[in-house]
């Protein structure tokens, strides 16, 4: 178990300390924005592990995020780490909203529920924009455009990059403290029967708004922080069609390890990067996904995240031999 706990602690000094370093010029966009969605994917991920309740609303909870981020970077004077809490926090309640609906229902009619709140969504951002500095309440200007602060230690680009992973870190740690004390136990028991944790005295319902809430928490915090690395965001990033894409990688990452939403990320994100830098039509790796879904769905229902586990499992007797 030791072992296994100093992994994820590696893979985050590696990640912070060397690779805003090592990638360049383009590439250090796409990784932010890799690590802005895989903290939406760790939260869709570890609702479906811990509560078995699908949540296709998560990239419209990153819009939440960044809406109210960007609103309040243009309206106050409040540094940017403050701004970027309240916006996690607006997509947080919206999340315990979301958790109304899932009191009673499951399974698909409650990820039917969540898919027509991202098309709400949908339609708001399109019909109003995101904010850009201008009068009123939704601060949008037609020919007013100033881009979003960032923090001080993060105003270059690889030094946001860094930032972005070190919030990204912190966000993983915070399922990680959920999953080991009475939240991720209650979590567990609710999976296993509702009735069975209705016995035991457990709050279903205080723990599944728990779960929302978390959830959409991470969410608005990776769209906040994409709104910065940006400087503005577009409606088009936050189609219901994406939160749908999302949870489809979620499950091809894996859903029962923290590092199935890194691999989630970097399908999503690096993927289509690589296939734009060789001059092939990024839409293409919508085939790839779909075959990785299939055959995540078919023989492999932990993911890639539980094939590599898998993998290592099986080498370590042979390592020690």
């Amino acid at each position: 178990m030791r072992h296994r706990a100093l992994a994820p602690i590696l893979v985050a000094v590696l990640l912070v300390g060397l690779l805003p370093g090592i990638v360049g010029g383009q590439w250090v966009k796409i990784f932010t924005s890799t690590t802005c969605f895989a903290l939406a994917a760790a939260g869709a991920g570890f609702m479906y592990a811990r509560l078995g309740m699908v949540s296709l609303a998560q990239v419209a909870l990153m819009g939440v995020g960044g809406w109210v981020t960007l609103r309040l970077n243009h309206a106050t004077g409040l540094p940017f780490e403050a701004n970027l809490l309240v916006g996690a926090l607006a997509a947080s309640v919206l999340g315990m909203v979301l958790a109304l609906p899932a009191l009673r229902m499951r399974g698909l009619y409650l990820a039917l529920v969540t898919l027509m709140v991202a098309g709400a969504f949908e339609v708001i951002f399109t019909a109003y924009q995101f904010p850009n500095g201008g009068a009123g309440f939704w601060g949008v200007g037609t020919s007013f455009s100033a881009p979003m602060r960032r923090p001080l230690l993060g105003e270059s680009d690889t030094a946001y990059l860094r930032y972005c992973l070190a919030v990204g870190v912190l966000g993983f740690l915070l399922i990680e403290l959920h999953r080991r004390t009475a939240p991720g136990r209650a979590w567990a028991l609710i999976r296993r029967s509702e009735a069975a944790a209705l016995a035991s005295g457990v709050n279903v319902t205080l723990y599944k708004t728990w779960a929302f809430g978390l959830s959409g928490f991470l969410a608005g915090l990776g769209g906040g922080l994409l709104a910065a690395s940006l400087g503005l965001l577009d409606a088009a990033t936050f189609k219901a069609s994406e939160s749908v894409l999302l949870f489809a990688l979620v499950v091809v990452g894996g859903t029962r390890f923290w590092f199935g939403a890194i691999v989630t990320a970097i399908l999503y994100r690096v993927v289509p990067g690589l296939l734009n830098n060789w001059g092939v039509d990024a839409d293409l790796a919508l085939v790839f996904f779909g075959a990785a879904l299939l055959h995540a769905v078919i023989t492999a229902p932990d993911g890639i995240a539980g094939q590599i586990a898998a993998l290592f499992a099986w080498r370590a007797p042979h390592d020690r031999a």
